[in-house]
Order: structure tokens, then C-alpha cells, then sequence
């Protein structure tokens, strides 16, 4: 038996056809006395896969049973209480209704506030007509006492001076 290196560097085993030939025929004799012991091998693989499934089969029935009344219902209450705590549009509402009824609260006293400010407005316009009618006749005799009294004292002025240049 020699040995070649491939370029791979894996060893390569040359064996003689008659040796090919010999262990075909070895390998032919064992699979025929294995195939019997094959056969009831997978007969029996069979008959036991049943008996695990007859077995099986009550046990996983029950524990569906189990489950769906003991330990779903305990299970959906979680997972309901959580989706209630973690909802998104409950944790909104609550948020955004004391800036709302700020917000609303601030517009309702600026209207107030309005509607106060015109109505002192036109109460403060009509105050001023008011004296300026009372004042304006009182204000006009001022104005006119003093034009009057302007008036005397140019002529007194005016009397001394062109009796200064006489």
C-alpha cells in the first residue's frame, strides 16, 4: 500500500481492486444479517412511539385543561392590568387636561377682563364729554376774561409807549 500526497496535502490511500471487491462482498453478508435485526428494531421503535403517544396524550389534555382554567385567567388579568397601565392614549387624557383647563380658564378671565376694560372705557368717554361740556363753557369765560385782560394791558402798553415817544 503506497502512499501520494495530494496538493491539498491529504493523504491518499491506493487500494488494490481485490480488496475493493472483498470488502463489497463483507458489507453485502453484514446488511443481510442486519436487516432482521433492522426490521425489529423499527418494529419496536413503533410499538413503543405509541405507547409514549397513548401515554401522552391524556397527560398534555389535562394540562391544557389546567391551564386554560387556572392559569389563563390568571395570566389575562396580568397582561389586561399591564396594557391598561401602559396605554398611551389614558396617560394622554389625564396630562392634558389641567393645561386645557388652565388654558380656558385664562381666556374666560382675559374676555372678563375685555369686556371691563370697553365698559370703563366708554364710561371714562363719557365722563370727559361730560365735564368738557361743564368745564368747556367755564374754560371758554376763562379763556375769554383772559384774552380781555391781554387786551387791557396792550392797550396800557401801548397808551405808555406812544406816550414816551410823544
Amino acid at each position: 500500500m503506497s502512499l501520494t500526497m495530494n496538493r491539498r496535502r491529504r493523504a491518499e490511500v491506493v487500494i488494490p481492486q481485490t480488496w475493493l471487491s472483498r470488502m463489497r462482498e463483507q458489507a453485502t453478508k453484514a446488511g443481510g444479517r442486519m436487516s432482521p435485526v433492522a426490521e425489529t428494531a423499527r418494529d419496536l421503535a413503533t410499538h413503543r412511539i405509541e405507547d409514549a403517544r397513548i401515554w401522552a396524550a391524556p397527560k398534555l389534555d389535562q394540562a391544557a385543561q389546567s391551564v386554560e382554567e387556572q392559569i389563563a385567567p390568571i395570566v389575562s388579568a396580568f397582561l389586561t392590568e399591564l396594557a391598561r397601565r401602559i396605554d398611551v392614549s389614558s396617560a394622554r387624557k389625564t396630562r392634558r387636561r389641567w393645561p386645557v383647563v388652565a388654558l380656558l380658564g385664562g381666556v374666560a378671565i382675559g374676555a372678563v377682563g375685555v369686556a371691563m376694560y370697553r365698559n370703563n372705557a366708554q364710561r371714562w368717554t363719557e365722563t370727559m364729554r361730560e365735564s368738557m361740556r361743564h368745564t368747556g363753557s367755564d374754560a371758554s369765560k376763562w379763556v375769554g376774561d383772559k384774552a380781555g385782560e391781554v387786551g387791557e394791558k396792550a392797550d396800557k402798553a401801548a397808551d405808555e409807549i406812544s406816550g414816551k415817544m410823544s
